[in-house]
């Protein structure tokens, strides 16, 4: 990659989102300007002033990058990294940028009123799952979450990520605090969901479920007095809760999937990020309240039916401010 030596600048003056290198040999790095999540953004080779430290990171990189998928700390930027070759047999590395602490639940963008709603769930026990396509939010979702509600109720929390992408370990808020592992094989997620128990947490967030045997073990946690906040990559509520049913249904827990998720659901959130901002539904189960219709529709598999009574939950809140 060619170098100029005037006017330099360091990555972190740059405003991107995500910025390709090249590792296997020197090329010029690309990116795309601007913060807006998913959104299509332009992307553009990177600007002259900026070769310098570019090719610093692509010397670091090649250096420290031995897995695949790994979040760095670079010159002040927090990164998540993935590693891949092309069909060419290039190797490349594509960086999201990242900021060190999840944002707070009112800049995510979410309707006004669903905030309050989902600040309240912290209060509950049960499985709150965030689902859509990748590069959604969805580990920004459950983050931001996770520090609201240490924040605000206290306790302990445990993540399970992959990796690592927000810096929230330590203390949070004056009676939470916040333990950070990273998973390093697929099958250490159901491994590292029992360790969790153990810890006595009250909430449990698992960054992605894509196991039988994690499936399993969320709905356990789900149902043993935990809040458990987990991610799916899916097109829809529905297809969420459904891929969810389908695996844990391979694991040991079999036929009981159904009455587990139904027993221990608390909310599913579909969000996607449109031209017009963060796009989101939901749909909440009542506390307490074993007999309510989304339970009932899940215990009987008829999920395709509770679409129904999202958008009713929908236009209440939209309506009044609660869905009751």
């Amino acid at each position: 990659m060619p170098s100029k030596m005037s006017s330099q600048h360091p990555l972190n003056d740059l405003n991107f989102t995500d910025i390709y290198l090249r590792l296997d040999t020197d090329a010029v790095a690309h990116y795309r300007a601007g913060f807006g999540g998913a959104i299509a953004l332009p992307d553009a080779d990177l600007p002259e002033a900026y070769f310098d430290d570019a090719n610093a990171l692509t010397c670091y990189l090649r250096e420290n990058f031995s897995n695949d998928e790994a979040a760095i700390d670079y010159n002040g930027m927090r990164m998540r990294a993935t590693r891949l070759e092309t069909s060419r047999g290039e190797t490349w590395a594509a960086l999201r940028r990242l900021p060190h602490r999840p944002p707070p639940l009112e800049r995510l963008g979410f309707i006004p009123q669903l905030t309050p709603l989902l600040e309240g769930l912290g209060r509950r026990s049960g499985l709150i799952l965030v689902c859509g396509a990748s590069g959604q939010g969805k580990t920004t979702t459950i983050s931001s979450l996770l520090s609201r509600y240490l924040e605000t109720y206290g306790g302990i929390g445990f993540t399970l990520e992959d990796p690592v992408e927000y810096d929230s370990e330590g203390r949070c808020g004056e009676n939470g605090y916040c333990y950070q592992t990273e998973i390093r094989q697929e099958e250490d997620w159901s491994l590292m969901l029992k360790r969790a128990l153990r810890w006595h947490p009250r909430y449990i967030t698992v960054g992605e479920i894509r196991t039988p045997d994690a499936a399993s073990q969320v709905l356990r946690a789900a149902t043993s007095g935990h809040t458990v906040l987990a991610t799916m990559h899916a097109g829809s509520m529905e297809e969420a809760l459904e891929g969810l049913l389908q695996l844990a249904e391979q694991d040991d827990t079999g036929a009981r999937a159904p009455l587990l998720l139904a027993a221990g659901l608390t909310c599913v959130l579909y969000q996607a990020f449109l031209p017009s901002g963060l796009y989101a539904q939901f749909m909440v189960t009542e506390a307490d309240n074993p007999g309510s219709p989304v339970r009932a529709l899940i215990r009987d598999r008829r999920i395709g039916q509770t679409r129904t009574l999202a958008d009713q939950q929908m236009a209440r809140l939209l309506q009044n401010g609660r869905i009751t």
